[in-house]
């Protein structure tokens, strides 16, 4: 199959990277004065994990940081997408910071700006202190405090070198997996209090980024949400008001704060008692301008009213997740979010990749299947800036196999393989496409 690629032309600025978060690839979980995470504790529980594992481990980036970041430095990319372990830079979530752990996110910066990386920040890639969840975690206002003190003291002693500061990564996730679900971190099965957490994340975002520029921030300063066109399985009237309302609240009910200041009046009737309490001018304050809004995509999703559908039934090919292969949807995306919510600045693309049933054979991994869905998610990406939605930044999902949540290490969406007994890393053959592409485009800058 030829590279849909091959001829692309991006802008010179445009910003290529590869994204991480510290729970899934640094373990040393328990080194250097490092609180408990919720997702610590809820890898203790029977059952939460698919293979019983969890992050004590994981790719040991702990110590291995230097290394991965020449691996980084090696593929070619400008950027490197990284969160902070809130517990291991203040482990209780208020009062005492660790000085260990500021440390080390003093070297890992430093390290990248030595390597011509740039350095993008997510504040909270998920993993809450464990203390703060005793408190009620996101649940309760107060969180939305400490959060912003927390998002004050990093910016304090890391913003002067970075290029971008995300307040939280995929609230969705948070609110609906986390608490609604129950299938992630920290397990709680409640939709009202999953709602009041989705408000509780968007009102520290807001506070926070309020914060933050009053202190002069000078970092480019954003969120990143989880989204995906939502198509009805049939034409029927059942299904498209099925995705009428899925929609709302995997996009809508983020994106109408964050760009409009009110939650929509359609989501908002349908949940009925699970409505978030508010008080008095929050949505004035998630209301604060954004200068990007991050984007994460990985397929689209169809909704049926009886729920029968299932993504086999697209003929497509689906990833190791069961999702399906979809880079249409990423253009049809981007330019609904440009044709519904004019006001957005510039969309960075912080995730897009796939889990594949790689193997490692004679040091090398040809996955091609992981390659073919880099080159036409970019193509897509591509598609829509000639269509006129500003883009600037695609980050590939992810650096390295890792920790993948209630998956553990069973799926592999790493551009790099990682063998877990010897943490041996092995760029895959997707890595080296990814490589050679931005060689050509810097030569065609």
């Amino acid at each position: 199959m030829s590279d849909p690629t091959a001829d692309l032309r991006f802008p010179a600025d445009f910003v290529w990277g590869v994204s991480t978060s510290a729970f899934q690839i640094e373990g040393a979980a328990q080194a250097d004065g490092k609180g408990e995470s919720v997702w610590d504790r809820f890898c203790q529980q029977p059952g939460a994990i698919a293979d019983a594992s969890n992050g004590l481990v994981a790719c040991e980036h702990y110590q291995r940081w230097a290394e991965d970041l020449d691996l980084i430095a090696s593929l070619g990319v400008n950027a490197y997408r990284f969160s902070v372990s809130w517990p291991r830079v203040q482990p209780t979530g208020q009062g005492e910071w660790n000085r260990a752990g500021l440390a080390f996110y003093d070297r890992l910066v430093d390290g990248m700006l030595a390597r011509g990386l740039q350095p993008h920040l997510t504040l909270n890639h998920w993993d809450l202190p464990q203390a703060l969840q005793e408190q009620g975690g996101w649940a309760n206002r107060a969180t939305v405090d400490r959060f912003v003190d927390y998002a004050l003291a990093i910016e304090r002693r890391l913003g002067d070198r970075l290029a971008s500061l995300v307040t939280h990564n995929e609230p969705w996730v948070m609110a609906e997996l986390g608490h609604h679900q129950g299938i992630f971190a920290p397990g709680v099965k409640d939709r009202a209090t999953a709602m009041q957490v989705s408000h509780h994340l968007l009102l520290s975002h807001g506070r926070a980024l309020k914060a933050l520029r009053a202190h002069g921030a000078k970092a480019k300063l954003g969120i990143v949400l989880n989204l995906a066109p939502m198509h009805p399985a049939t034409p029927s009237p059942a299904d498209r008001a099925k995705a009428q309302l899925e929609d709302g609240l995997l996009a809508r009910w983020y994106l109408d704060p964050l760009c409009r200041g009110r939650y929509p009046a359609d989501v908002w009737a349908s949940l009925g008692d699970a409505v978030p309490q508010m008080a008095e001018g929050d949505l004035a304050e998630i209301q604060q301008p954004l200068d990007f809004l991050g984007v994460n995509y990985y397929s689209r999703t169809v909704q049926s009213a009886d729920g029968s559908w299932s993504n086999q039934q697209s003929g497509r090919e689906l990833t190791d997740m069961g999702w399906e292969i979809y880079p249409e949807g990423l253009t049809e995306l981007l330019l609904r979010l440009q044709r519904d919510y004019p006001q957005l600045p510039s969309l960075w693309i912080t995730e897009n990749g796939g889990a594949f049933p790689d193997e490692l054979k004679d040091g090398r991994v040809a996955d091609e299947a992981r390659t073919r869905y880099l080159q036409q998610h970019i193509a897509a990406v591509h598609e829509a800036m000639q269509e006129g939605v500003r883009v600037g930044a695609y980050m590939v999902w992810s650096l390295l196999d890792n920790f993948e949540w209630a998956f553990g290490y069973s799926k592999r969406f790493g551009i790099v393989h990682v063998d877990y007994a010897t943490q041996q890393r092995t760029p895959k053959d997707s890595a080296r496409w990814y490589q050679q592409f931005l060689q050509q485009q810097k030569k065609k800058a």
